[in-house]
């Protein structure tokens, strides 16, 4: 009886509930860093107000939550030639089901070529190097190496910087200048003055991911906050193209539709895959045995 009549606490920071009188598995009443959600935030707060507070025990300026919103549009939709959204699509057009598209994204999206890992990447060196132009020197020519090879493989480019391409692409120099002429803090401001100069340093165009990392700075997110917003942030295009995508069907695909073209044919393989059906045969007798 003692333990059924004990009184249950959920421990956190962040967030408090108050049960229903008749379910102490029901929530009544719900605050946020003090901010009662439902019964006030929902009515007087904005959906930025919100985001800022799950990762902050602090209201937002005005300009830090116009920042946050412009990175929110900036990363809401990467555009079908990001690996993150074809990996949407792709489930999208054989037949999968909606959490399985986004959980595709998040996979695809999660690595160290432009997914979360490489976001995290970049962002711990602005943590290292701040706005000293030696140490973003010493650190994109001699990069810090992983503790954990046999988790993420080394990246092939500078964290924050782009393998393909020759220059830096428009909208990246757009959304830097906005995000700089919001005067958060120090880096973006920095790094648009500097970026020429890191750019001829690791012989490589700045990314898009390059900005979010130094805004994230700014905003103050320690890398880890900056590697999850960072992916909760691009799901909606991956969403929007993969409910799309399952409509127009995969005769329509925008990649690939006219087949790939073989450059080197090796020759006639059939005799190969007559060798692997019969050889399936051999094992599958055997297993039967």
């Amino acid at each position: 009886m003692a333990a059924k009549n004990r009184k249950e606490t959920i421990k956190s920071t962040l967030w408090y509930e108050q049960a229903t009188e008749d379910s102490p598995f029901v929530a009544d009443v719900c605050r946020l860093r003090g901010y009662d959600v439902y019964g006030d935030m929902l009515a007087n707060a904005s959906w930025f107000d919100y985001l800022y507070l799950l990762f902050f025990d602090a209201s937002p300026t005005k300009q830090q939550k116009k920042l946050l919103e412009a990175i929110s549009i900036a990363l809401a939709n990467p555009g079908p030639r990001d690996p993150s959204v074809r990996a949407a699509m792709n489930g999208a057009v054989g037949g999968s089901g909606n959490a399985a598209c986004l959980m595709a994204a998040l996979a695809v999206g999660a690595g160290v070529a432009g997914g979360g890992r490489e976001l995290l990447l970049a962002m711990s060196y602005w943590q290292r190097c701040g706005v000293q132009l030696e140490r973003w020197f010493a650190v994109l020519r001699d990069p810090p190496q992983e503790e954990r090879a046999d988790v993420w493989p080394t990246p092939l480019n500078a964290p924050g910087f782009s393998p393909q391409g020759s220059h830096c692409p428009l909208r990246v120099r757009q959304t830097l200048d906005y995000f700089a002429s919001l005067e958060v803090g120090s880096h973006l401001s920095w790094l648009q003055q500097q970026r020429r100069v890191l750019e001829s340093t690791v012989d490589a165009p700045l990314s898009l991911l390059g900005v979010i990392a130094a805004a994230f700075t700014d905003l103050e997110l320690k890398p880890e906050q900056g590697e999850m917003l960072y992916l909760l942030l691009r799901l909606p295009g991956a969403a929007a193209h993969a409910m799309e995508q399952r409509v127009f069907g995969w005769l329509s695909y925008p990649f690939w539709r006219d087949g790939l073209e073989l450059t080197n044919d090796p020759g006639d393989r059939s005799n190969l895959v007559k060798e692997a059906v019969d050889e399936a045969a051999v094992v599958d007798e055997f297993v039967i045995e």
